[in-house]
């Protein structure tokens, strides 16, 4: 059986949507209503995939080589089982272009999130990651539960006020950045890891006025939700193996994740939002549960 999600209630509210202040793809800001939900506390966890992928069997996007007749035209390692990895350069390098520090690593999985050779095996408690849209659906539906849409995830990630953050205006409260993003000169230098910069486990900041966790930063989480294509923006922190292809669903990710950074991607809000193709996976993408009232 599933393990139980720690769900959290949350009550309808109205809220203003997006922002007009930052990227393209979030304006305008709107009034939105939304009714009571539920949502879980925290991302799915790699324990959590695990109990769901011993008791399915449960292959995910990234352990199954590309269909060419879906995603037509690519090189050949691109159809190859794997994922989109992400390696920090030597030093500073041009930011208009995410192939400097972004790998396809054949064997990277959700299982061995840097590729063969690595392992969760002291991760049980991080956000599981290389997982892709069909992944997510087919752990909510084995666990009776769905994924939140967009409006339910930004009301969510609020905390119940509209600020730019979880916890006011201030990206820096006072005692430090209360979520995992990138602090320093992006892609080579991370003032917060001493390390390769990666996941935090759950629960590791502070909860926001809803007590939800990890509302922002640590990684990107899916939605239910379309993203218009019209708006789509470039690959910035959260790749996909190519372009867009007909036929294919683009869904919305909410919430930046540890690598968006001040000086790069300041998508490390709740207003934050990125096109990500259903196929598409990288160790910087997860996702969290949600429920009917």
């Amino acid at each position: 059986m599933p393990m139980r999600a720690d769900l959290l209630t949350i009550p309808p509210g109205r809220f203003a949507m997006g922002s007009d202040s930052y990227y393209p793809e979030e304006r305008p800001a709107r009034t939105v209503e939304v009714s009571g939900f539920r949502i879980a506390r925290n991302a799915v966890t790699n324990a959590e995939f695990a109990q769901f992928v011993a008791e399915t069997g449960h292959m995910t996007t990234a352990e199954e080589p590309l269909d060419p007749l879906i995603h037509p035209g690519m090189p050949p390692e691109f159809y190859r089982p794997g994922s989109l990895v992400f390696r920090p350069s030597e030093g500073r390098v041009p930011l208009h272009d995410p192939r400097r520090w972004w790998a396809l690593v054949e064997g990277a999985c959700w299982r061995h999130p840097e590729g063969p050779g690595s392992s969760i095996a002291d991760r049980s408690d991080h956000p599981v990651v290389h997982v892709s849209w069909h992944d997510a659906c087919a752990y909510a539906t084995w666990a009776r539960l769905r994924l939140p849409t967009e409006i339910e995830w930004e009301w969510a990630a609020g905390g119940g006020q509209s600020a730019t953050y979880p916890w006011g205006e201030t990206l820096d409260p006072g005692d430090g950045v209360p979520a995992n993003i990138w602090l320093g000169a992006f892609p080579w230098q991370n003032e917060r890891h001493s390390g390769p910069p990666f996941s935090t486990p759950v629960g590791q900041f502070p909860p926001n006025g809803f007590n939800l966790y990890d509302a922002i930063g640590n990684v990107w989480e899916w939605t239910a939700s379309p993203f218009d294509r019209s708006a789509a923006t470039g690959p910035c922190c959260s790749p996909s193996r190519g372009e867009p292809v007909d036929g294919i669903r683009v869904l919305a990710i909410k919430g930046g994740s540890f690598l968006c950074a001040e000086c790069y991607c300041r998508r490390y809000r709740p207003a934050a939002r990125l096109p990500q193709e259903e196929t598409a996976s990288a160790s910087n993408i997860g996702f969290r549960c949600a429920a009917d009232a």
